[in-house]
């Protein structure tokens, strides 16, 4: 299983290089945390509003840096592809395949973050240039542990699209659907806001929905807001991995009835 999951990677990574402009205007369309830390920076730098903001300046910046990093390994947009080969009823020829074609969408998504890894490496590296007072260094424990919260993120937004893309089975644009499911992820992530900006009686409540832990959570981690002794660490890790295998089993249900009545439209 891992060999093929290697030869899978590596020829989704070759098909990802073939189109790597494309991905790169994708690199540059995710540049929105930018944007919103220059909104928070000067904010937070107003002395009108001393002591209204959760972070310092210099950790709002350090903050949506984490953002834009968890942002480039979190992208998820298998619901688009899948609709597509629903429509065109080229499932039919990845159901041939000797393993199951979730492996396809998964290798794909792993070997365009591949693929990008190289101009998001460029953009960082721009980052601390242009604002060297937000330069730091996170500890090993930090980078490693936030790595595993990104993968986590990654497979915790995956299992939700999965269970979206399952209704293009029933629908012919389910996407429509999955972008109803987008103005949560903005605001309720910590992508827009920090969610140290909450008030705590909001943030009790955010933080029992999947959308916390797909971005706010594994930013925290790597800029050291949460460190392997906070006991909110192991309880994030929980949260993701009750709410991955809830939507895994959903997902499951809807593979297995949307093969019932799958034709091949457009085939």
């Amino acid at each position: 299983m891992l060999k093929k999951l290697r030869v899978l990677i590596s020829a989704q990574h070759a098909l990802m290089l073939a189109y790597r402009a494309e991905i790169y205007l994708w690199v540059i369309a995710h540049v929105l945390p930018f944007i919103m830390m220059g909104i928070w920076v000067k904010a937070a730098t107003d002395p009108a509003s001393a002591g209204h903001f959760a972070m310092s300046p210099r950790d709002y910046a350090r903050y949506f840096l984490c953002v834009f990093v968890v942002r480039q390994f979190t992208a998820v947009w298998m619901i688009y592809e899948f609709e597509w080969h629903i429509l065109e009823g080229r499932l039919a020829y990845l159901l041939l395949r000797p393993i199951n074609p979730l492996w396809h969408y998964i290798s794909a998504h792993l070997g365009e973050q591949l693929a990008r890894l190289p101009f998001f490496a460029l953009v960082t590296l721009l980052f601390f240039i242009l604002y060297p007072g937000a330069r730091w260094i996170p500890s090993p424990a930090s980078l490693l542990l936030g790595i595993s919260a990104i993968y986590a993120a990654f497979a915790l937004r995956f299992a939700l699209q999965y269970c979206l893309a399952m209704l293009c089975f029933w629908f012919e644009r389910a996407s429509s659907i999955e972008q109803l499911s987008f103005l949560p992820y903005i605001f309720l992530s910590g992508l827009a806001v920090p969610l140290d900006d909450f008030p705590q009686r909001a943030r009790d409540l955010v933080n029992l929905t999947p959308f916390p832990y797909m971005i706010g959570f594994p930013a925290e981690i790597l800029m050291g807001k949460l460190t392997a002794t906070d006991p909110r660490l192991l309880q994030g890790f929980a949260v993701i991995a009750a709410w991955f295998l809830g939507f895994s089993f959903l997902g499951a249900i809807l593979w297995r009835r949307g093969l019932r009545q799958f034709s091949a439209q457009g085939a």
